[in-house]
């Protein structure tokens, strides 16, 4: 195993427990491009259901702001918890999968 491929998986695998923190630092260290590859798409796929989920309130509010149904934010909200369950299988599959070479 190398330290080429912990460090890929690490970033992956920090969706566990430091989802921005870890890929960004790695990011900056490191200077393998390899690495920096993983730990680039690391972040970007921790930011995604970030960004879903500020939507998801921004449309929960228009909606209440405008006095609209309640599935106008329901359905966002399921959608935004799928794409984030995607996005926490997509990791650990990614983190295995750099573990395995």
């Amino acid at each position: 195993m190398d330290n080429r491929h912990l460090l890929s998986a690490l970033s992956y695998f920090s969706v566990f427990f430091a989802p921005f923190l870890l890929p960004i630092i790695i990011y900056f260290v490191v200077t393998d491009s390899e690495v920096k590859h993983h730990a680039k798409w690391a972040f970007l796929s921790h930011c995604l259901p970030i960004a879903g989920f500020i939507l998801t309130w921004l449309l929960g509010l228009n909606s209440i702001v405008n006095g609209g149904h309640m599935s106008q934010f329901i359905i966002p909200l399921i959608l935004t918890g799928l794409a984030y369950l995607v996005v926490f299988i997509w990791n650990i599959v990614m983190g295995i999968k750099v573990l395995a070479r």
